[in-house]
């Protein structure tokens, strides 16, 4: 007999206003709650009140928790992220603000763009060719000395996309390196977060990633500690698969791939 099957098992939805629990018991019986998902005057988080309120008052212990959450998206959409920086190659700056250039209304005289998620960009010297020629070695002083100065401004997060660094990521690595000695420790690479061969749709994915991971993070964190870290606590992604909770991150809310 398995591990879950012989404890609670969850199944959670946490929505910006209410958060629904369903459970089954290691008997079998089937319960449901609904709660607020903020009110802390009565409680830290909504999905863990509901987890901890079934199980403890029967004694059992909880073997699973499958959650889907809007803590990452609500984040986004209130633009309550972390400061995070762009690096680029230089040249390519306005790359991700300039996007497709997709019109939803054509005839429309007033666009109004998105806010973007970085705070600054930093543009790295440095230049790939499409066949993984190093056209110009990345200035590693010079990306030093502006990492520095972007984390002394209060940049808390780095989003690395580099041209071609999908299929060549080379000085993606190198950036990564150098932003980790600097100090910074939420360093979102594009060829590892969305290997993509498009620019703009492998840069907003990655900076998602940058933008939102520290977030879900600490979130994760909280209701691992809560539950004492011994149930198997799992998060639900853009794709509708289920992903451990140490594998979960801003890249798996926002995936911009089919874009």
């Amino acid at each position: 007999m398995t591990t879950e099957s012989t404890g609670w098992q969850f199944w959670i939805d946490r929505g910006g206003t209410f958060t629904d629990v369903v459970a089954r018991s290691p008997a079998g019986s089937i319960s449901t709650v609904k709660l607020l998902s903020e009110n802390p005057n009565h409680y830290r988080d909504a999905a863990v009140h509901g987890i901890l309120g079934l199980a403890e008052a029967q004694g059992e212990p909880i073997a699973a928790v499958r959650m889907g959450t809007t803590v990452a998206t609500n984040a986004l959409l209130e633009r309550r992220g972390t400061t995070t920086a762009l690096v680029i190659t230089r040249g390519f700056g306005d790359a991700l603000r300039i996007g497709y250039q997709n019109r939803p209304d054509i005839f429309a005289l007033d666009i109004e763009l998105p806010e973007m998620l970085y705070a600054q960009v930093i543009e790295a010297d440095e230049r790939m060719s499409a066949q993984g020629e190093v056209i110009e070695a990345l200035d590693e002083l010079g990306l030093r000395r502006d990492l520095e100065s972007a984390r002394e401004s209060g940049v808390q997060s780095i989003a690395i996309v580099l041209l071609h660094g999908y299929r060549f990521p080379a000085h993606e690595r190198l950036a990564a390196r150098i932003a980790e000695e600097v100090g910074f420790e939420q360093i979102s690479v594009s060829h590892t977060t969305s290997p993509l061969m498009k620019l703009v749709s492998r840069g907003d994915t990655t900076l998602a990633d940058a933008y939102l991971s520290p977030i879900l993070r600490r979130y994760v964190d909280q209701v691992a500690d809560q539950l004492g870290g011994g149930p198997r606590l799992m998060f639900m992604q853009s794709n509708g698969g289920l992903t451990d909770a140490h594998l979960f991150h801003g890249g798996k809310i926002l995936d911009l791939r089919s874009t």
